[in-house]
């Protein structure tokens, strides 16, 4: 396993850019914007490496992307109602910066800033330190972002946090995958299924109401494989909703700290790559890359279209603020969050 490094100039300052290279030549690119995915080099079913995760060609340009591309969304990944946050009895009101609602964390959050970096035994550790009041959450947070890369082209994420007070958090990667190759067009073609027999229902906002659904005779039945693109033109309130994809399931058989494995099984027909997603996490929300045209330009030279690309976001439970029958993303001090997930790489 080797760790090279280069860096590039941003309007935050100097940016530095990780490549964690494996026996087998397979390869991530890991930045410290955002704490972010920026390659997945990773070989098809005839051995031919390329990369596999939506990336721009300038490193820069990943500050305020509207994608959130690859980078880790906090200190509440996903949406909260209204901004309207409410920890031991004190409110504090979130930026409203996604329709009427708060949405990770912030029009900064944690996915435009310099994260510090320093390597560790095949892969990278990073950490941010959030202070009291930033984006108007409370509390001092120290957050760290730790990824490993290993011969079997898996890479590990692994989560941790502390604060000083009572605050939530949900932290998750919002990288988008194509495994036919990160500028090859289309992932509607991609296949997938989930071990998710229930999903969250949301208003036209995109905030769950609050109900656990069965996902059984609607269009978010993943439980046996199926292309994306199936039923992503359905008539159903969901899909219209965000134009596609971009709900919230409940992960079967989660209990806190347990791992569970192959959670999400992405296929794609022409290159024979697979991704299978693991995590601790409770659930996982599936964006299938519904607004990505005009993001700045990548590799290719071009800006993304709308469906080149699906995040597979490991996380807690969108609003769960308001849901008391959620999993709750409160810390407090004294305790640590820690959360895993695993993004397997292979080919058939």
């Amino acid at each position: 396993m080797t760790i090279s490094k280069r860096t590039a100039p941003s309007d935050l300052g100097e940016i530095t850019l990780f490549t964690i290279t494996n026996d087998k030549g397979a390869s991530v690119e890991l930045s410290t914007l955002g704490a972010g995915i920026v390659a997945v080099n990773v070989p098809d079913k005839e051995g031919k490496i390329e990369n596999v995760a939506l990336a721009y060609a300038n490193p820069a340009d990943y500050i305020a992307d509207g994608p959130c591309l690859g980078k880790v969304p906090g200190r509440y990944a996903n949406r909260i109602a209204k901004g309207d946050l409410v920890v031991d009895g004190v409110k504090h009101q979130l930026a409203i910066n996604n329709g009427p609602n708060a949405l990770h964390g912030g029009p900064t959050g944690f996915m435009n800033r310099i994260w510090e970096a320093e390597e560790i035994e095949n892969g990278v550790r990073f950490t941010y330190r959030s202070a009291d009041g930033e984006e108007n959450y409370p509390g001092n947070l120290t957050a760290v972002a730790e990824y490993s890369w290993n011969d079997d082209n898996e890479l590990a994420l692994l989560f941790k946090a502390t604060t000083d007070k009572a605050t939530v958090i949900n932290l998750t990667n919002h990288a988008y995958f194509n495994l036919d190759g990160a500028d090859s067009g289309t992932v509607l073609n991609h296949s997938m299924v989930m071990k998710a027999s229930k999903w969250l229902p949301t208003d036209d906002t995109l905030i769950p109401t609050g109900e656990i659904a069965d996902v059984k005779g609607t269009p978010m039945d993943f439980l046996e494989e199926k292309t994306i693109g199936r039923d992503i033109k359905a008539d159903f309130p969901a899909l219209k909703y965000g134009k596609g994809y971009d709900n919230c399931w409940v992960n079967d058989g989660w209990e806190p700290g347990r791992l569970l494995e192959d959670i999400v099984v992405l296929k794609a027909p022409v290159s024979g790559r697979v991704l299978k997603v693991s995590s601790s996490q409770p659930a996982v929300q599936v964006y299938t890359g519904n607004w990505l045209a005009g993001s700045p330009l990548n590799k290719s030279g071009r800006s993304y279209e709308d469906y080149e690309g699906v995040a597979i976001e490991m996380q807690g439970m969108p609003d769960a603020p308001h849901h008391a029958n959620f999993p709750t993303q409160e810390l407090r001090p004294g305790e640590e969050y820690i959360r895993e997930i695993r993004f397997g790489f292979s080919a058939e």
